[in-house]
Parts: C-alpha cells; sequence; structure tokens
C-alpha cells in the first residue's frame, strides 16, 4: 500500500511514518509540506490513502480535499489537524473526506482510523458522533458564529486573528488584497464583529488559532 502524507510539519509525517509502519506490513510512503506539492504527486502515482492536515502555507487542506474530490475521487482522505473536531470535521467530511481525527488523539486511535479507512469506511470519534448528535436534536441549527462561514472565509478569519495582514493573506492565497478585504468584509457581516481584536478573540476562545 502506498500512503501519501501531506502536513507541512516535518516531525509530525515522520511520526505518523514511524507509528504505521509499526502496525502495517508492505507500507510505501510518500511526503509533502505543502497541498500544491502534494497535489503534484498525487496527479504522478497512485495512492491507497491521502493523510491531510488542515492548516498550511498557501492552498488549505480542505482546498486539497476538494482538489482531490475532483480528479482523482476513488481515492480515501483521511484529516488530521491540530483544529478541534467540532470546527472542521463536518466541512471535511462534506467535501468528501473519510474520516477526521485530532492530533491531539491517541495513537491507536490513528491507527484505528487508518484501518478503518482503507477497509471502504469512514472514521468519526466518539466525540464527533456526540456533537452531530446534538446538532440534529438542536434542530440542525449552528452552533457558533464561524460555522456559517464558507471554508475561504474561515481560512482568511484564522489568518485574520493569527496577525496577518489583508496583503499578507493575499500573497499566501494568491489573490488580491482586494479579494481578501471582501471576504473580511463578508466575516464581519456574518459574524456580526468588525474589529480585528473581537474577532482575534474569538478565534482564540474557539480554537482556531494555536
Amino acid at each position: 500500500m502506498k500512503i501519501l502524507i501531506v502536513d507541512d510539519h516535518a516531525i509530525v509525517r515522520s511520526g505518523m511514518i514511524s507509528l504505521l509502519r509499526e502496525h502495517f506490513s508492505n507500507l510505501e510512503f510518500g511526503e509533502s509540506a505543502n497541498a500544491r506539492k502534494g497535489f503534484e504527486m498525487l496527479s504522478g502515482s497512485d495512492w491507497d490513502l491521502v493523510i491531510v492536515d488542515i492548516s498550511m502555507p498557501g492552498r488549505s487542506g480542505l482546498d486539497l480535499i476538494q482538489d482531490i474530490r475532483d480528479a482523482k475521487p476513488e481515492i480515501p482522505v483521511l484529516v488530521v489537524s491540530a483544529h478541534p473536531e467540532k470546527d472542521y470535521a463536518v466541512r471535511a467530511l462534506k467535501l468528501g473526506a473519510s474520516g477526521y481525527i485530532s492530533k491531539q488523539s491517541a495513537s491507536e486511535i490513528l491507527v484505528s482510523a487508518v484501518k478503518h479507512v482503507l477497509s471502504g469506511g469512514r472514521y468519526i470519534s466518539p466525540t464527533l458522533a456526540e456533537h452531530l448528535a446534538g446538532t440534529l436534536a438542536a434542530g440542525g441549527e449552528l452552533a457558533d458564529g464561524h460555522e456559517a462561514l464558507s471554508n475561504r472565509e474561515l481560512q482568511v478569519l484564522t489568518m485574520i486573528a493569527n496577525g496577518m495582514t489583508l496583503k499578507e493573506i493575499g500573497a499566501e492565497l494568491a489573490l488580491s488584497a482586494k479579494t481578501i478585504a471582501t471576504y473580511r468584509a463578508r466575516i464581519a457581516v456574518k459574524m456580526g464583529m468588525d474589529s480585528k481584536v473581537e474577532l482575534t478573540r474569538y478565534a482564540m476562545r474557539h480554537g482556531l488559532i494555536h
């Protein structure tokens, strides 16, 4: 089997490779530190699984999931992220991911999730299942303001909260500062927060930045 790991932290990639080699035989691994290179590697070879982080320089893991679904929908994608499940898991699953686990999870959770996804299933943690059940019980209403944001708006929100200027965000995402300003305006309207201080406090309170 061949597994492609796309994460901007080398130590994380190395740790996952070491762990998975302990539990699976005859594994081959590919590594990428960003979504663009990861997609290039995906296009140039056959893979049995792609493990993706959410926050990376340039295109996000959510962007990569969408790219994979468009180009090679048969390849399962497992998200392993530092972001809380309740904030990104539903988005990732809606885009076509086969599972989502937190980087704070125990090592056996990663192994279990990989086995489950490789067998053709979807992996949802008990914590996420409980959150989804609670949402459905409440009539499916959004629990937090940021859940109303689009994937790109959420990405811009986290970058603003991390102290980046609109120009810096535009350069990182290959978009104009004017386009980023438009996203910023939409975020303000949807969340009812116009100041950077308010947005940063909100992002910190909800674990959107680390």
